[in-house]
């Protein structure tokens, strides 16, 4: 059988091979008392909040689980853009809003709508890795820009000027990123917007971390900026509903019909109970709960970011959303793979080495995900000081 020539352009999800190897070990270390942290994969350690789980429940108990219309439950829908206008200002009228199985059903329906084949999409060095493949699946290719510390590692609407050529239909961002943890200042991002529709090619923002912002300076939705802008989003991390798959996009209004055909074709809907569940998302309860948490992540980023920068594995810009550090480990190691790898093996602190998400410099960078308690993040923060202490004791103490 001869696989489509696509999937060659698909790559391995690295972070993967971390957690499997995590698992095996955690497997063996078990019966001798000994436990891992999992610092790895990007879910919060939060389940859903009890009024959308009796929500769910009650759709389930009362038959609830038909078919909906393609793009989404309208109630649902209107939640989402009354929720847009309460608190963020913006007014986004329902119809353009649709929900989606996940960000990732938003980014495959997005891609294979606006992303011909042998066309290119600029996105930001480092990025989330399913990205890329969102674009591959399309037949596109996914045109990489390095960004830096200088620039918070997002690209500058300069650098999107410049590296714009013949293929390129667009540009994919993320605020805040995954796995950066950083934002788009307004300003640039509105620069950003500025070229885009110079060029006349889209702008898709994934702002699935938008709620669990902490600094005000970047909380606002690129929505602001103006109608042609393609938001992507989620239930699964501000409303910690992550294996319900469930997400949304807000898309301009020449969109509406084309992306109606399309999900109506490849999806049919998305899951009726969890979007009966998703209502409750929007009451006053929920979010009072979903913003002691955001709190509670950034009690959790203030406590882990200067423990690791104490250790000399540094923070060169603080994150100011979502729960990942983007951390340096030059100072310790030549190859974040290797280090990453050996600190599991001899600490059982899971982390995830940068060549998942970069392919400017992946050897300097690893991934820490803070979705864990403050207990669990204190003792890591420990194990790997006694580790590098082991390791090279001049540097450790440096």
């Amino acid at each position: 059988m001869q696989l489509a020539s696509r999937i060659q352009q698909i790559e391995p999800f690295y972070v993967m091979d971390v957690v499997r190897a995590a698992w095996e070990q955690e497997a063996e270390w078990r019966p001798q008392g000994r436990n891992m942290i999992h610092l790895s994969v990007g879910e919060p350690d939060f389940t859903a909040p009890p009024p959308v789980v009796e929500a769910g429940v009650r759709a389930l108990r009362e038959g609830r689980t038909g078919y909906t219309l393609a793009p989404g439950l309208p109630a649902l829908r209107q939640a989402i853009a009354s929720h847009y206008a309460a608190k963020h200002g913006v007014e986004v009228a329902p119809e353009r809003v649709f929900i989606t199985a996940g960000a990732s059903g938003a980014l495959t329906l997005a891609c294979l709508l606006l992303v011909e084949p042998g066309s290119e999409v600029l996105m930001p060095d480092p990025t989330y890795p399913c990205n890329k493949n969102f674009v591959a699946a399309a037949g596109g290719t996914a045109r990489l820009l390095p960004t830096s510390a200088a620039s918070r590692f997002q690209p500058t609407a300069q650098q999107i000027d410049a590296a714009w050529g013949p293929a390129t239909r667009g540009v994919l961002l993320a605020s805040p990123s995954n796995p950066t943890g950083t934002s788009i200042a307004p300003d640039e991002l509105a620069r950003i917007a500025a070229v885009v529709r110079k060029r006349g090619g889209f702008l898709m923002i994934d702002e699935i971390y938008l709620e669990l912002g902490f600094d005000a300076a970047y909380g606002r939705t690129a929505l602001a900026l103006d109608d042609s802008v393609i938001s992507i989003n989620s239930f699964s991390k501000y409303f910690q509903m992550t294996g319900w798959r469930l997400g949304w996009m807000v898309v301009p209004e020449a969109l509406i019909e084309p992306l109606s055909r399309l999900a109506g074709n490849l999806f049919i809907c998305p899951s009726s109970p969890a979007q009966h569940a998703a209502l409750a998302c929007f009451e006053a309860d929920t979010l009072l709960e979903t913003e002691r948490r955001r709190a509670e992540f950034e009690r959790r980023r203030d406590v882990i970011v200067p423990a690791l920068r104490d250790l000399g594995l540094d923070v060169p810009v603080l994150p100011d959303g979502a729960f990942y550090v983007w951390a340096d480990c030059s100072r310790h190691s030549a190859d974040s793979w290797t280090f990453c790898f050996d600190v599991m093996r001899e600490t059982g602190v899971v982390l995830v080495p940068g060549k998942d998400f970069a392919t400017y410099q992946p050897e300097r960078w690893f991934r820490l995900s803070y979705a864990n308690s403050v207990d669990n993040l204190r003792e890591a923060a420990r194990r790997l000081g006694a580790y590098l202490e082991r390791r090279n004791p001049r540097l450790a103490r440096a």
